[in-house]
């Protein structure tokens, strides 16, 4: 038994059957595809939205704090009441969900305490917390 001597030929792939695949899909849906704007010419009533506003995420919640000497702030910054009460107006016009949470010192005066109510509440607000803590035994 005699072997022939194995050729050494390089494989490989021809792509040339591929490319020409590819070209002829390519061909097919430029032809089959109406680059036109004949839809717009349709008569279509579409429909009406309201306002639009931000999809920004709604501030979880403001605090507005007041200290034993009356001074208020808002997040820990000090202001007037009228700018608190125009800062919240703004924000609740923007998110109409926003709560607020009034917390006073234990030895304030009432009346500060109830000026800052008041104040959120011309602002507008609907959704109002009061922060306590428990007592301590």
């Amino acid at each position: 038994m005699s072997r022939r001597p194995s050729a050494s030929e390089d494989v490989s792939i021809n792509l040339t059957p591929m490319i020409d695949v590819v070209f002829l899909l390519v061909i097919f849906f430029m032809v089959g595809t109406k680059f036109s704007d004949a839809e717009s010419h349709i008569k279509v009533d579409l429909p009406q939205v309201g306002a639009m506003r931000s999809i920004t995420r709604t501030p979880d919640s403001r605090t507005v704090s007041i200290r034993a000497d009356g001074t208020v702030a808002l997040d820990d910054v000090a202001m007037p009441l009228t700018s608190v009460t125009q800062t919240l107006r703004a924000q609740a016009s923007q998110y109409p969900d926003l709560k607020v949470a009034v917390r006073g010192e234990a030895d304030m005066k009432h009346q500060s305490f109830m000026e800052a109510l008041h104040a959120v509440e011309a602002a507008g607000i609907t959704k109002l917390e009061i922060a306590t803590r428990p007592m301590q035994r």
